[in-house]
């Protein structure tokens, strides 16, 4: 994707970005960097973290690893004191990390059901809990402050075989509008990203061979979206003027109908 914004308007800023060693994480955590921020990325894979952190800064920018997985509520609130001491207090949260297990109700994966919730739901929680402090210092401050936060098209669609994912992401959603009501009074902007098909490696998790099928076939018939597009995406949000606030975007490939 060519870049939409092509000056600096995130210098200053301090990022995190979760779900950060592949993916939308991972090209986020560039773009973001490469537009002024300091970034902290975290994910459970560390050489991934490394070797991201070493490209953001060959480029020029500035970075932090931490291997961190989001489901750890202590965990997640220590890497906020660490963030703060290397980088500054953090002002733009990428709430990302999720993963996506489709099957049908009746095979009783029961496993995959609790992972999808420990990661999709309980990790974003423990992230807004370890960082809406941050976010409401920087907006008293008067500076940016932003909590955006990556659900799904699945959210609202009604898709075959996706009820657990689609259940955790609809709570996403209708968690960032009811954020929205309470931090945007303090000047705390809450946005949600719905997107469509995303060339990621989320369908390699997928077991169930009919929606894997589907997925490939979405890929290979279709222009689908790639991680850079989602990721201009996120900064095109961080960037706007303070008081403007892109509260829901869903961000589809041209030709993918459902």
């Amino acid at each position: 994707m060519s870049a939409v914004i092509t000056t600096s308007p995130l210098a200053g800023r301090v990022a995190l970005v979760t779900g950060a060693s592949s993916g939308i994480g991972e090209a986020t955590a560039e773009r973001v960097a490469a537009l002024g921020a300091k970034v902290a990325v975290a994910a459970r894979r560390k050489d991934n973290l490394d070797a991201l952190v070493a490209r953001i800064a060959a480029a020029g920018g500035t970075a932090l690893a931490l291997p961190l997985d989001v489901t750890d509520r202590d965990a997640v609130t220590a890497a906020a004191e660490q963030i703060t001491d290397q980088l500054g207090r953090v002002d733009l949260v990428f709430n990302n990390a999720g993963v996506q297990l489709i099957s049908s109700i009746e095979d009783l994966q029961v496993d995959d059901w609790q992972r999808q919730i420990d990661l999709n739901i309980t990790g974003v929680m423990n992230v807004i809990g370890a960082f809406v402090p941050h976010l409401t210092d920087a907006a008293v401050a008067g500076d940016p402050a932003d909590l955006i936060t990556t659900s799904s098209i699945a959210a609202t669609r009604v898709l075959e075989k996706f009820s657990i994912y689609s259940g955790t992401k609809a709570y996403v959603s209708q968690l960032t509008r009811l954020l929205r009501v309470e931090l945007g009074r303090k000047m705390v902007r809450v946005a949600t990203i719905e997107p469509g098909m995303v060339d990621t490696e989320l369908p390699d998790h997928v077991t169930d061979p009919d929606a894997s099928t589907l997925m490939a076939d979405l890929i290979h018939d279709i222009d689908v979206l790639s991680p850079a597009d989602v990721a201009e995406t996120v900064a095109f949000i961080a960037s706007m003027p303070r008081h403007v606030n892109l509260t829901e975007i869903t961000i589809l490939p041209t030709a993918q109908a459902v």
